[in-house]
């Protein structure tokens, strides 16, 4: 961790014109820290590549035709809408100039600044082999998700042609890599939608036959989580019909399927969950990162001997109790809150208060009513289930962003639920489908892999 002073220098701010604050990027810590700063005597422009802030969370959802990208996305011009002090650019920062303080924008222009709040977030991570992200697309993005939601959607449409026109189709295999919260809820949707709201929708396959695999290279899935938990989870994948391997390495992943060690795994769709690293425009700031790229900042958010810059959300690494704050919505939100804070408490002349993360708790969902959750405030409890799915859709539409994104989630869901019905299940761009021409036929299809046969270090629930 960087050197911590008992004084934090505040920036030199020219005498007559109000201090210039540039946040770069639009997810949860960037819109907070926009918010936070809304009528006070700086001008704020935020920049992203993208116009829009995504609710996260529920992108997976997006991926799995239950919700359409407009139910989790919001303009970011509209979030800070009558904010006089806020200004949007779409743009992208390919350069910072740290002794000027300036960033050089890819668009040509190029801007100065008093504060930099950096909230860029964090995107795949391959381990050094991008070339599998072709075959093996990760979820964060509305582009990921649709494309997940293509491919998967899909593999259905073209094995109910092959079979009206053959009278056989490839195994639906699907496998999702990563045990962690991200692969539990994308392999119980999809085996969710399979089993219970496309099950009656085609004429010559059966999709509750679909297969799906999660595999982890860890001893256990939601490895954040109380072991308990964990095996909650394992409980209800396995009643969604869910595969879940443990201990398994990836060691390749090409067209059609996917290797551990030398044993092929048949795969009409991979999706990978398994890593992330942050944003390249970490390392791009010239200070001191961790090995996944994540800026070194301390109690006050600020990397070594920068106090004029914020890093905050999964770009930045900040440790509490000796261990690092996860990378998700929660502490993104409340740090985003804090620059504001800290930023008006420099204008003040008064000291800068340290951040401190207040875990409120974990959750993730499985499929229809099956979620875990570890509650840490108001009370502390562990739920899984029934109650723990309650909670989850109720905090998750407490936390969209917008009155219309809110009401038409919640009743899209309440839809669904009483009627087993998507109404967001559409499949556009390309219909080639990665490897379903080299998949193997339907007779030698049913040979089991050697994962399949509980080899050493794999668990199949």
């Amino acid at each position: 961790m960087p050197v911590l002073s008992d004084r934090v220098e505040v920036p030199a701010i020219a005498e007559k014109r109000r201090p210039r604050v540039l946040i770069i990027g639009g997810g949860f810590a960037g819109t907070h820290a926009a918010k936070a700063l809304a009528n006070q005597p700086v001008d704020v422009t935020v920049i992203d590549r993208r116009n829009h802030f995504t609710f996260q969370p529920l992108l997976y959802q997006v991926a799995l035709a239950v919700l359409s990208p407009a139910n989790i996305a919001s303009p970011i011009r509209a979030i800070v809408s009558g904010k006089q002090n806020i200004e949007v650019l779409m743009d992208e920062v390919v350069k910072f100039d740290l002794d000027r303080r300036q960033v050089d924008l890819k668009s040509g222009a190029r801007m100065e600044f008093d504060y930099l709040v950096l909230a860029t977030g964090a995107t795949h991570s391959y381990f050094g082999h991008d070339e599998w992200a072709q075959n093996a697309p990760g979820l964060k993005t509305i582009e990921d998700a649709i494309e997940i939601r293509r491919r998967v959607l899909l593999a259905f449409e073209l094995a109910e042609r092959q079979m009206l026109e053959t009278g056989s189709h490839p195994p639906l295999d699907f496998n999702v890599i990563g045990g962690g919260p991200t692969g539990v809820e994308l392999a119980g949707a999809i085996s969710d939608i399979a089993k219970r709201y496309m099950s009656h929708d085609f004429r010559h396959i059966d999709p509750t036959k679909a297969r799906v695999r999660l595999i982890e290279g860890g001893p256990r899935i939601l490895a954040a989580y109380p072991e308990e938990l964990s095996g909650k989870a394992v409980e209800q994948l396995a009643k969604l019909g869910v595969e879940v391997h443990t201990g398994v390495q990836v060691t390749d992943i090409q067209e059609g399927y996917i290797m551990a060690g030398e044993k092929r795994i048949n795969s009409v769709v991979t999706i990978w969950a398994a890593g992330v690293q942050a944003s390249p425009l970490g390392k791009m700031l010239g200070v001191e990162t961790d090995r996944r790229g994540c800026v070194l900042v301390n109690e006050t958010l600020n990397p070594n001997g920068h106090p004029e810059i914020f890093v905050c959300g999964d770009l930045a690494h900040f440790e509490q109790e000796g261990k690092q704050i996860p990378g998700v919505a929660q502490p993104a939100m409340q740090m985003g809150d804090h620059v504001g804070k800290m930023i008006k408490q420099d204008l003040s002349g008064q000291r800068r208060s340290s951040f401190r993360y207040f875990d409120k708790g974990d959750m993730a969902t499985i499929g229809r009513m099956a979620a875990v959750a570890r509650i840490k405030w108001p009370f502390k409890a562990n739920w899984s289930g029934f109650p723990a799915w309650i909670t989850w859709l109720l905090i998750h539409v407490l936390f969209l962003v917008g009155f219309r994104n809110r009401v038409a989630v919640f009743f899209d869901w309440i839809y669904n639920y009483f009627t087993f019905t998507h109404g967001a299940r559409l499949i556009t761009g390309s219909q080639d489908l990665p490897g379903w021409d080299s998949q193997p036929g339907v007779h030698e299809s049913a040979k089991t892999t050697p994962l399949d046969q509980n080899s050493p270090g794999a668990r199949t629930a």
